[in-house]
């Protein structure tokens, strides 16, 4: 077994043959099972390196999102998103509200989802996302930068417009949205509305056209409540 590189159903083994003696199983039933443990097995450790190279966070999933939190938005919306059917618009998705009601949480488990279906996906937050294509213009590799970022097919960036985005920044993100448009999805997060977003950007004209491209084929999802940090809050 490990000569073909199933060492690891040996730690099931002992279970499974203790199961096969009960249930009286076949030989071949008896292998449809072991085998059928490893390629769950493989399949679930496929999707948590994906997601880990996809930049997601493990604990933010959709199973572990809590539905009895203190938060209000269209679960209807919510349901269809989770089905990624955006994907094949190529639509995206802005996820909108106050500070700690889940959107990260939101946004990286569609990214888990998409990563479970093989779906090339890659989360950054906005601040270390433009960070890296300022960088890369100190070795003259911001085209193949941009290019990586425009033709992966679900880019999701967190906390957008979090802070003033200086000229640069705005350049890139609207060269960023004409390569992605009508091409990739985009799911985007902000404690800000979209009208906001442009008092955030440098140049009056990019930022419109930046933001009326993003916006003419997105679902928005606002989320409204208590911010959960706050309900973590210790007591006496």
């Amino acid at each position: 077994m490990r000569q073909l590189k199933l060492g690891p159903m040996l730690d099931t083994l002992p279970e499974r043959l203790v199961l096969a003696r009960q249930q009286h199983l076949s030989h071949a039933a008896f292998l449809e099972l072991v085998l059928a443990d490893e390629a769950t097995r493989r399949d679930t450790s496929s999707a948590a390196r994906r997601a880990r190279d996809s930049g997601l966070d493990a604990a933010m999933r959709l199973e572990s999102w809590d539905e009895s939190a203190a938060v209000r938005y269209d679960r209807s919306l919510w349901t269809d998103l989770t089905s990624l059917r955006f994907l094949d618009g190529p639509h995206g998705a802005l996820l909108l509200g106050a500070v700690g009601v889940g959107k990260t949480h939101l946004a990286t488990a569609l990214g888990h989802i998409a990563v479970r279906r093989r779906v090339p996906t890659l989360m950054l937050r906005a601040d270390a996302m433009f960070k890296r294509l300022r960088a890369s213009r100190l070795d003259n590799s911001t085209e193949a930068e941009m290019r990586r970022l425009a033709q992966i097919r679900l880019l999701i960036i967190d906390d957008f417009a979090l802070q003033p985005m200086d000229a640069t920044a705005t350049a890139d993100f609207y060269e960023l949205v004409v390569a992605r448009h009508h091409k990739a999805s985009t799911v985007l997060t902000s404690n800000r509305s979209p009208d906001e977003f442009l008092a955030m950007m440098t140049d009056p004209l990019l930022a419109q056209s930046a933001v009326d491209r993003l916006t003419s084929t997105t679902h928005e999802l606002i989320i409204e409540g208590q911010s959960y940090r706050r309900r973590q809050k210790p007591t006496v």
